[in-house]
This record gives structure tokens, sequence and C-alpha cells, in this order.
């Protein structure tokens, strides 16, 4: 007579399996690739593979579930349920056997989480596959014929998962007192498949990593569960560091003009990451110790400094760096506030100012941008920039200063509410409108209540759009000078030269000055040169996408982008915005060890090109001022000293 069968269908996955008479559920599952958790190997341990089963007539499915289809509960689960752990109205997968047909739902908590993880326009698929796991085992009662040491013991359990390991120092004075209150078990936290790096007692704890965004402007942490791979707390901060700098040259100069400078920053840094760390684990109320990765990213200047490294040598050239590999080390010597045993890792740089802030954003793209022609732009107080084309890759940094996030712009502001981030100009009445961050309504100094209105500067969104707006009404020329004849009325006298006014109210009004249009041009023109370096170095004649990776990014509108002029040959269209893409390449390499593998040898193939001594620079610098947008050059109007008659007064 041959086995009997049994339809097992897993819901909401929708899978359908076959099980032999007798058969766990959870070995159905694992076998039918369901996607359920444990960490015990289905042993009855952990409690966490749970089901929910409920008898009835599933004509969706054609079958009909009774009682009787799943085996009475087991010692375990009454033990489980008695403590809690086991919900009302749930088995463990792992005790209950299959006596007939059954539909069976695997709650979300009993999942892995999907792993997509997105955060604005930026997303991935990988699998969760970290640094750190989690085994819940049972070690046998040791006898005097039969007496292997616990370590021993423990070892040969974890080999039951196919791990070979080695027990650190911290956990072996935890050991024993473990297993004697918990009736020897005890959950063994595995690093690298390889080094036992604590226990815990069996209670339903999970083990946390962070993902850690260091930017010169402003720092991302986003927190993991790796035992399930959900995100469960993000946040952002300013970087303290800045009250010492604008942008990461002035930093670097801080250090070179005082003495512990580099301490003071480094210094900075560390306690703004550790009461973030400190934030999120009181919010989820971790233990101590769950914390136990740390992955970040940065620029090259942060880098150095978070790990404690004097940033002189980027401050001139070679551009020398301390370190650019794939870097590891305990994170107790960084004053983090986590656990003994938790390490923190930090991605590679490609060398000079492309820092592991590009490579984390790379590693989200690099299906993206393999064996097509792509363009990756980080935007930002120094732009790194990244191509691919031909099977090869080049990568490099261009120093555009902060005018584009609102530093050197006379109203200039960083992205906070009251800050306009949209601008239009109609070409009619060369009336200006703008939008602020917090409202969805259009303003313009011609509303009666806009002196009531929160309108508190301009930030790099409303920066370039400003820009545009300007060129395209005609108010500036390709050059960038104003034109104050087209429009008299928006134009007030500054000395020799003139201003628009963008917002006219009885108190501090708001004008984009020559002086703001011109550091949006060196800042433009910066990047420029650097694509225009990059295009030529690969022989690239187009782009099949442009990404536009970082927080600024986000928030700017690809025709804008496009029209400024800031990359070459590109259009509205091909232009798109990918996020926060380097806190997100920090998370995937969290996430799964072979994306951490797959950055290291990416990376190694990553062409530096070095805008400071290529001849071309400085010509592609001058012909990138231009504004596509605005009217030729012609005669008198490149001296921006137009007609007064009918202009307002110097005095406002």
């Amino acid at each position: 007579m041959g086995t009997t069968e049994h339809k097992v269908i897993f819901t909401p996955s929708g899978i359908r399996a076959t099980a032999q008479d007798g058969q766990s559920v959870y070995d159905v599952a694992l076998a039918a690739g369901v996607d359920i958790l444990s960490i015990c190997g289905g042993k009855g341990l952990c409690r966490r593979c749970q089901i929910e089963f409920e008898p009835g007539d599933y004509s969706k499915f054609g079958v009909k579930v009774e009682e009787g289809h799943l085996s009475p509960w087991t010692d375990s689960e009454e033990k489980a349920a008695k403590r809690g752990d086991l919900k009302p109205g749930r088995r463990l997968a792992c005790r209950a056997q299959v006596l007939g047909d059954v539909v069976v739902e695997v709650p979300g908590d009993a999942r892995h989480q999907v792993s997509s993880i997105s955060k604005d326009s930026t997303g991935f698929d990988t699998e969760l596959n970290p640094a750190i796991k989690l085994f819940m085992v049972k070690l046998p009662v040791p006898e005097l014929d039969d007496n292997p040491s616990d370590t021993e013991a423990l070892i040969a359990a974890l080999r039951e998962f196919g791990v070979e390991t080695q027990i650190e120092h911290r956990p072996l004075a935890k050991l024993q007192p473990i297993l004697a209150q918990n009736e020897r078990e005890l959950i063994a936290v595995v690093r690298d498949n390889k080094w036992i790096i604590d226990v815990w007692p069996p209670a339903p704890f999970d083990a946390y990593g962070a993902a850690i965004d260091i930017g010169s402007t402003s720092v991302a942490l986003y927190l993991y569960d790796l035992t399930n791979g959900a995100l469960v707390h993000q946040a952002s901060a300013m970087n303290p560091q800045i009250r010492y700098g604008e942008d990461l040259m002035s930093r670097v100069s801080y250090v070179m003009m005082n003495k512990g400078g580099e301490e003071r920053l480094t210094e900075e840094i560390r306690k703004q990451i550790a009461a973030m760390l400190e934030t999120a684990r009181a919010k989820l109320e971790l233990g101590p110790n769950q914390i136990l990765e740390v992955v970040l990213v940065g620029n090259p200047i942060m880098h150095h400094l978070f790990l404690g490294l004097n940033p002189v040598e980027l401050g001139q050239a070679p551009f020398t760096l301390a370190v650019k590999d794939w870097f590891e080390a305990p994170a107790w010597r960084f004053d983090l506030g986590i656990s003994e045993t938790a390490r923190i890792s930090m991605l590679p740089l490609v060398g000079g100012h492309v820092g592991a802030d590009t490579t984390g954003a790379y590693l989200t793209q690099l299906d993206v941008m393999t064996g097509r022609s792509v363009l990756l732009v980080d935007i930002g107080t120094n732009a790194e920039i990244v191509l691919s084309h031909g099977g090869r890759v080049a990568a490099c940094s261009s120093p555009t200063g902060p005018a584009f996030e609102g530093a050197e712009i006379s109203a200039g502001v960083r992205a906070t509410p009251g800050a306009i981030e949209r601008v239009r100009i109609d070409r009619e009445t060369f009336q200006p409108s703008f939008k602020v961050i917090g409202s969805d309504e259009w303003l313009s100094d011609a509303d009666p209540d806009i002196a009531e209105k929160r309108v508190v500067g301009i930030c790099g969104s409303g920066i370039f759009e400003v820009m545009v707006e300007l060129a395209s009404a005609g108010l500036i020329n390709e050059g960038g000078l104003f034109q104050p004849e087209a429009a008299p009325h928006r134009f007030v006298q500054e000395g020799q030269g003139w201003k628009y006014l963008l917002l006219d109210r009885p108190e501090n009004p708001l004008y984009v000055k020559q002086t703001d249009v011109r550091a949006v041009q060196l800042a433009k023109a910066a990047l420029a040169a650097g694509v225009n370096l990059l295009v030529d170095f690969l022989e690239c004649p187009g782009f099949d996408e442009v990404l536009l990776a970082g927080a600024f990014g986000t928030h700017l509108d690809s025709k804008y982008v496009a029209d400024i002029g800031i990359i070459p040959f590109a259009s509205a269209g091909q232009i798109r915005s990918v996020g926060n893409a380097a806190g997100m390449g920090a998370a995937m390499a969290l996430y799964n060890q072979a994306e951490k593998a797959r950055i290291i040898e990416a990376v190694k193939h990553i062409i530096k090109v070095e805008t400071a001594t290529e001849p071309k620079f400085q010509d592609y610098f001058v012909a990138a001022m231009k504004f596509p947008t605005a009217p030729k050059q012609e005669g008198d109007a490149t001296t921006g000293r137009g007609r007064r008659s009918g202009m307002r007064s110097r005095g406002r």
C-alpha cells in the first residue's frame, strides 16, 4: 500500500504542496519554499514558526478541512501558550503534523519581511542573508561517560545547521548560567557563520543592525530587524560638524588651523550617531546587546573623521586616502553605546574625493548600470559622478560648493518649512509665484495676505528653478547677467549691478542677486565639466539614463535639471531620482553578505578620473557657465546695465 498524501495550501502566498501523512507543516513549508520564520531548525524551541488553522469548506481551493486534519496539540505548544509565546488560535508549524487536507495561514509576524527596502524613490530587492544569525538550540544533558564541554556541545549543535563555529570570550562566562537556568536551551548569536559572539536566554529576542549615511549636512539612520528583515526605525539629524564649516573643505581648513580639530569633529559625529542609536533602542525597547551590526557610508572626509583619521591629506593634491578598502572594527572603539560585541563596517571608497557614499549608491544601481550607458550623480557640496558605458565604469568628483544647498545664496536657506522650493515667472508680466515647503498653495507678492505667510528664504530646489525661470523669461542672458530693462518693475539697482525682486513685502523682501547667479553658475559648471570628462574618457555618445542620488536630488524637477545645463546632452525624460541611494547601499550590505562581496569586487573595476589634472576641465567649465534657455548675448545687454527709468530705487 502506498503512502497516504494530503494537500496543503499555504496562504497568503497561495503555494500548494503535497504532504506525506504525519509530516510536519514546517517540513512541508520548507520543501515548498514557503516563507516561514525559525531559528531552531524546526525543533520546537524558538516558537517563531506560528501558523493559523481553521477547519471549514474552502471551495476556492477545492478542499474541505476538518479539525482532525492536523495532529493534536503537543506539550511544547501547551507550554508556549501558557508563557504567552503562542497567540490564541495558532499552532507551531514544526509540531503540527499533517493528517489530512489543510489550509494554513502564515501570519505576517511569522514571515520574513519582503526584502524590498525603499526610501523616497529608491528600492532594491535582495535576499535576507545578514552577517548576524540567531540559532536556538537545546544541548544534551551531560553524563559521566559522555561529558563533552558545553562549548563542544554548542558547536556540535550548531553544526547541525551547517555552520562550523568557534566561540569568542564574551559568551564563555554566560554559557553555563544560561544553560542551567533554561533547561539547557539558549540562543547562539553567530557572526559570519563562524564566530559565536554571544549567547542569550531562549526568549523572543531578535538581532538588529543599522545602516547609516553620514552626509556633510545631515545623518540618516535605518534600523533593521536582522531576523525577519523588517525596517523598524528610521531617522535623520543635522550633522553637528556643520558649525565648524558648511562644506567639506572648510572643515578640513578648520582641522588645519586648530590643534586637535580633527578630534573635535570626530567626537561630534560619533556622539550624534550614538544619540540616534540610543533613541532607536529606547523607542523599540531593545536590550543593550541587540544592535550588533552597523554599516556606514560617507564621503571621504566624513569617512575619515568618523574613523578618527586626520583628513588634511584630502585637502591637498594628490588627495591620498588613509584607507579605501572595506573596513571593519569592533564598535566599542567608537563609543556608540551599543553592544561590546557589535561591529562597525564601512563600504569601500573609489579614491580621492569619490567616497563610500558613491559606492553605496552604485551598489543599489549596479543592475541598472551594467551593460548600459548610465550616469549616476550625487549632487552636493562635492558632486560625485559615476558613468557606465561599453562595459567600463569611471568616476570622478567635482567641487560644486554649497550653493545648491542654499549656502552662498543671499536668501538661501536649508530645506525647512517655509523655504521656497518651486518657482514660476509669468512670461508676460514677469510676476513670480512660488510654493514653500509645507504648503501646496502657490503664493506671490500680489496676494493681499502675503505678509501673513511664512516664507523664510529659498532652498536648493527653488534655487534651480528660479535660475531657469529667470533665464527662460529673458531676465538673465546666456552669460548669467541680469537684463533689468526686460522687467524694470522687478529689479532694484545695487551699486553698479542689479538684483531681482522675488518677494516684495514690507519687511524682509527676498531678492536674487547677481552674486547668487554667479554662485550657481560656478556650481553647475563644475558639475557639468566633471560629466564631460567622464563622457570623453569612456567615449560615451549619450546616456540611456541619468540617475540623481541623494536627498537633494529627490526634490529636483527633472525638467529644471535638464534646463539649467548641469548634465550635458540629457533631456528631462532621461533624468530620474533614486533617493538616498547611499544609505540604501549601506542597507543592502547590511542585509545580505553577498551584496557586501559584490560591491567590494565592483569597486575594484571603477576607474578614477582626476578632474584636477585634466587639461580640458577648465574649457568645459567655462562653456558650462552659460544658461541654455536664456537669450543669446547681444551688444550692451551683456553688461547688465539697462535703462534706469522706471526701475526701483536703491533704497528698497
